[in-house]
């Protein structure tokens, strides 16, 4: 990949992402940051099959539930992707479920779960995308008799957005950094929601971008890069076992949709007419029953750093997600609940895996893979899993601007 592949971000707008990206106040309740769920030193994710949100405390495998009236109420329903290269210009789509994407349908240039109701000026889906998390209950807003954020939810999606543009730009020292970023903010009140995402899509899209690896060098020709178990993998990875057939492209994804019967447990992305609590993945946002239970294409890159896998982490190794896809079928049959990595909740345990004890939704289920098993030995995964080491990034895996000491509104860093 080159430069020109991506989308060239502001530097000022950049750095005061960072801040942004790092700081609480865009919670309801002042206690989570984008980066809770998204650290640098987790490969941009959380490290949970399922995450912790609102109301938990720490980070990755050290987050806990909270207690007493704080603390959680149910898990988050998706794993917490990874933001390599979501500045891509390649982007037009985003979520496991693509419920975001580039489009007309609403004249605001995304189909996307606020509608018509999107603030205008986006810089990029990947501006889009930061929206939503503000206003989930269980991810940053919290619920709505603890703040104003969480309950304007319950109005309307987008009433949202000016209480945390409001809270923002009465920080002083946020005032400031805007105007200096933003041609068009000449006054704390010029300041709104806009301005906000589209900084932090700009930190979010020059820090976590990553073509740097043993396979790029590779690519540009140096027939050194890889080792002969990284060759032999690769080899592998475009021929035999067929992987390329949906990671392909730059990114090493099609950006498509693909059932892989992975076993579902957690809350899911329950519709309010579902019979039971379950994820028909894309289905859900598309309406379409031939999108049942297929889930987006993750890109590849950096992958080795991004566990657990799969769009619920069912899998917390490489090696498990990589026999899964070899024979869905045997996977799902044979998948156990210590395989997740889920931080135990007492008050959640008894629910956690009710939905995949469900014999129907089992047989639903199990009734849907896109993708054919494929045999290979031993040695030829070991050399697959060579391969998708290759793909981890050098130099840009260990960011640009890094982790802020401190953010403008005095809450605490996640570190």
């Amino acid at each position: 990949m080159q430069e020109a592949d991506f989308i060239a971000f502001d530097p000022d707008q950049a750095k005061l992402g960072q801040l942004l990206f790092f700081d609480p106040i865009l919670s309801g309740n002042h206690n989570i940051a984008c980066a809770t769920c998204h650290h640098p030193t987790l490969g941009t994710s959380d490290g949970l099959s399922l995450g912790i949100g609102e109301g938990g405390d720490g980070l990755g495998a050290k987050r806990t539930p909270g207690e007493g009236a704080d603390r959680i109420r149910k898990r988050i329903p998706r794993n917490a992707p990874a933001l390599w290269n979501l500045g891509a210009r390649e982007i037009d789509v985003l979520f496991h479920d693509g419920r975001l994407s580039v489009s007309d349908i609403y004249d605001n240039g995304f189909d996307n779960p606020a509608q018509e109701w999107l603030p205008e000026g986006l810089n990029s889906i990947l501006a889009a995308q930061a929206l939503f998390p503000m206003t989930s209950q269980f991810e940053m807003a919290g619920d709505p008799d603890e703040n104003h954020v969480a309950g304007a939810a319950y109005d309307r999606v987008d009433a949202v957005w000016p209480i945390i543009a409001k809270r923002v730009r009465n920080v002083p020292e946020y005032a400031h950094l805007f105007a200096e970023a933003f041609d068009d903010v000449n006054d704390p009140l010029d300041i709104t929601i806009t301005h906000v995402v589209n900084a932090i899509a700009a930190f979010e899209g020059t820090e976590f971008r990553s073509h740097d690896s043993a396979f790029d060098a590779f690519l540009a020709g140096s027939e050194g890069a890889l080792t002969a178990d990284q060759r032999a993998g690769l080899d592998l990875f475009y021929g035999k076992a067929g992987c390329a057939s949906c990671h392909s492209g730059p990114l090493l994804t099609d950006h498509q949709f693909h059932a892989l019967m992975l076993p579902h447990f957690g809350p899911g992305k329950t519709r309010q007419w579902d019979p039971i609590v379950r994820d028909v993945g894309r289905m859900g946002a598309s309406d379409r029953l031939e999108d049942a239970y297929r889930f987006r294409t993750p890109s590849l890159r950096n992958v080795t750093l991004t566990a657990p896998y799969g769009h619920n982490g069912a899998y917390a190794t490489l090696e498990a997600m990589l026999r899964h896809h070899l024979d869905p079928a045997a996977g799902f049959a044979h998948w156990q609940p210590q395989m997740a990595a889920l931080p135990e909740v007492p008050w959640l345990a008894r629910t956690d895996f009710l939905p995949l004890d469900d014999p129907r939704e089992r047989a639903r289920l199990s009734a849907r893979a896109d993708i054919a098993p494929v045999s290979l030995s031993d040695t030829e995964i070991t050399q697959l899993i060579a391969f998708l080491h290759a793909l981890t990034g050098t130099e840009s895996i260990k960011g640009r601007l890094g982790i802020p000491d401190r953010v403008p509104s005095g809450l605490e860093v996640p570190k």
